[in-house]
């Protein structure tokens, strides 16, 4: 479904008929300020709101919110105003600012994956506010979340089991905007080659003594982005309602999302030779690939104290959504001259996502130890509905590629104009923990346990019927220490398990340009555990926070390979182990005054154990590169306060390109270049001018090699610009 200029129109009345409607509250909680700002106050406000921050506190599950120094685990949130100057189109561009993430895509799918601590954690399993299978799938826009939430290492415990079957190296949970203040923002944005957008964010706190919020952003953006002739669309509408007084606290939050991407380049299948890297802004897609979805989703919490140290929470979150893909793949045959074959696959699916959680935390204190004591359950409820149609094969080439007419179907499965489920998921637990602190709490060990049953039914993509599914529990327990031995200063340990539902055994794959049946295809393997031991340490110096974490976690492995009983044909299972060992160094804050930075190196030495027959026993895992480091710096100018500069180094060490490591692609190192200036319009309206220049010298290159199986490269984008302006009233 096009999204054309009527539209476009029709949502940006709908933005504007929100800014109506809340515009007067906020003007009489203006007129109602006694004191108003000088302009140089409101410059400086302006420039402190524009900060782009990060915080080592957070959500954390059953354990609750914790500071940073409080909690045995590497948590970072990176804020709002990130997201606001760096004008990201995806989440993934959101997560190039972490040391320890790096972003690829799914094979022959425009989602996003992201690589923490060397093991995928796919866009289904991103969490939204603290809640799994709400987030739309596969690509979600920035614009409606406060803030990213990133939790290195297993989680199963803090969260539940991810549904999706991903996520044992870390996790990701998007936090609703609400109101903290009131303001009435609108914005306007261009990103090269012809992309624009249009933004519009509303925040009101009223009641006798501001303990209701409301706050409704929306923003539009289309046009082509600086691949070449790749499109992308995106509408969103987000609006939330919070309430917190006395022992009551309470928000609701509804969000509706729609994105679109056609001609979007894809990851690159090769054989046994690197290619030479295409330009950068080439695109060896098809017009006709494009993914739509369309996404409903949102949440309801309260928290009420039942006495100054116990509380009582509860929350549900719902999603409906639906998305129709069309997907263009490209396999190379000849590196020299770029020959490649093409292959299509259309995907129609709908998504129908439930989720809830409730507990009691109590907290006591006698005899000099105190207990923060937390028990709970939660639940989610998952119904995929898909059909899929694989395209017959085509003649491509990689770097002069032809336009191709959308081929006829080779094969299909289910129904493509109404899909029925496939596939059901429910993932249901109880958990327990007990905080004990000793010497004023600066000494504290955390012992919990979690009970979680994960039930699947899979469903023929032929007529329907039950093709088979589990039902399996497990227990994931969690130990930690944090020792606090001075002021500023934490030193953690811990020992986590991870689960995830096992993956889902595709029907055909791709080898080599040729699809191949898969002999235990519509199978879901058993849940996947993993076991990770993690020590490190925290240093708070006022403005600026540095965290230190050496990490193990082992990992069953899930991969496609030649079936020996079935000639011709592949099997998907559990064949050996991956056992990744690293160092995380991370750093935030503000040094000195005016100059803020957030960055810091990963290191990862992840290999393949107990292989199949001791093949590949020892080699480097793909994808998972040795060594990760990034710098984001903003200045302020002493000599104009008002003007920002701001750069950023990425930087991704080498990779191996298959498991037999015959091949590996080369380090990367990528620069970003920006400003932004705060001016006042009127004498009181702050207006904040933002350029960034993304990969400031074009550089082309292969960004990753990872891939759940066969050998894929994705190419780095291209330099682009990106320009906004934002004011407020």
């Amino acid at each position: 479904m096009t999204i054309n200029n009527r539209e476009t129109f029709r949502f940006s009345a709908l933005l504007l008929a929100g800014v109506s409607a809340l515009a007067p509250m906020a003007v009489l909680a203006q007129e109602a300020d006694p004191a108003p700002e000088s302009a140089a106050e409101i410059l400086v406000s302006a420039q402190r709101m524009n900060q782009t921050q990060v915080s080592g506190s957070g959500s954390l599950g059953a354990l609750g919110n914790k500071g940073a120094e409080d909690i045995p685990f590497n948590l970072r949130a990176y804020n709002e105003a990130l997201i606001l100057n760096q004008q990201p189109d995806t989440l993934g561009e959101v997560l190039e600012n972490d040391p320890t993430i790096r972003t690829t895509l799914g094979f022959g799918i425009a989602g996003e994956v992201f690589v923490i601590r060397g093991f995928e954690l796919n866009s289904d399993d991103i969490g939204f506010d603290g809640l799994y299978g709400i987030t739309p799938r596969q690509l979600v826009a920035p614009e409606l979340f406060s803030s990213v939430q990133v939790i290195n290492g297993a989680s199963a415990f803090l969260n539940g089991a991810a549904p999706g079957g991903s996520g044992i190296g870390g996790s990701v949970n998007l936090m609703p905007k609400k109101a903290e203040r009131d303001m009435i923002r609108a914005t306007v944005g261009y990103t090269s080659d012809s992309h624009f957008s249009g933004a519009v964010d509303v925040a009101r706190r009223f009641g006798e003594n501001g303990e209701w919020g409301i706050r409704v952003n929306g923003s539009a953006r289309r046009g082509d982005i600086a691949i070449k002739d790749e499109f992308h669309s995106s509408y969103v509408v987000g609006a939330t309602v919070d309430y917190d007084s006395g022992p009551l606290r309470a928000m609701f939050n509804v969000n509706y999302q729609r994105l679109r991407q056609s001609n979007w380049r894809p990851k690159v299948a090769i054989g046994n030779v690197i290619p030479r890297v295409p330009g950068a802004d080439a695109n060896y897609s098809q017009p006709w690939s494009l993914i739509q979805t369309t996404d409903f989703f949102g949440t309801f919490s309260a928290e009420y104290d039942l006495s100054d140290n116990a509380m009582v929470y509860a929350k549900f979150g719902a999603r409906d959504g639906k998305e129709d893909q069309i997907t263009a793949g490209i396999t190379l045959l000849d590196p020299a001259t770029g020959a490649a074959t093409g292959s299509g696959f259309h995907a129609p699916r709908t998504d129908n996502n439930e989720s809830a959680t409730s507990g009691l935390r109590v907290k006591l204190n006698g005899s000099g130890i105190s207990h923060e004591v937390n028990v709970g359950i939660a639940a989610s409820w998952q119904v995929n509905r898909n059909a899929y149609d694989s395209l017959m094969s085509y003649s491509t080439n990689l770097y002069d590629t032809p336009v191709v007419a959308r081929p006829a179907s080779a094969s299909s499965g289910g129904d493509l104009d109404d899909p029925f489920p496939i596939s059901r998921t429910r993932v249901s637990s109880v958990f327990a923990s007990d905080t004990v602190g000793f010497w004023e709490d600066r000494i504290l060990v955390i012992g919990g346990l979690r009970l979680q049953q994960i039930k699947t039914t899979s469903y023929a993509y032929s007529d329907g019927a039950k093709s088979g599914g589990y039902n399996k529990d497990a227990i994931t327990p969690v130990v930690g220490i944090v020792i606090k031995p001075t002021e500023g200063l934490s030193l953690y340990g811990n020992r986590i398990e991870g689960l995830a539902q096992g993956a889902a055994a595709a029907s055909l794959i791709n080898i080599n340009g040729v699809d191949v049946a898969v002999s235990n295809g519509g199978q879901v393997l058993p849940p996947v555990k993993s076991v990770q031991y993690e020590v490190g340490g925290k240093v708070n110096l006022g403005g600026f926070n540095a965290g230190l974490a050496v990490f193990q976690i082992d990992k069953p492995n899930s991969f496609y390979r030649p079936d020996a009983d079935n000639l011709g044909l592949y099997e998907f299972g559990n064949f050996g182990t991956q056992r990744n060992r690293g160092i995380e160094f991370t750093m935030d804050g503000e040094p000195t005054d005016g100059l803020r930075v957030i960055g810091g190196i990963t290191y990862n030495d992840a290999k393949l154990r107990r292989t199949d027959g001791g093949v590949d026993e020892g080699n480097d895992a793909v994808g998972v590169p040795d060594l990760l480091a990034n710098a984001n710096v903003e200045w302020d100018m002493p000599f104009l306060p008002a003007l920002t500069l701001t750069g950023r180094v990425v930087y991704t060490g080498k990779q191996a390109v298959n498991r037999a490591n015959t091949l590996e692609l080369n380090d990367w190192t990528r620069f970003d270049l920006g400003a932004r200036y705060v001016a006042l319009l009127g004498g009181d309206r702050p207006l904040t001018l933002r350029f960034n220049v993304d990969n400031v010298a074009n550089k082309r290159y292969w960004a990753s090699a990872f891939a759940v199986f066969g050998t894929q490269l994705l190419q780095g984008g291209p330099r682009t610009f990106k320009a906004s302006a934002s004011i407020e009233f």
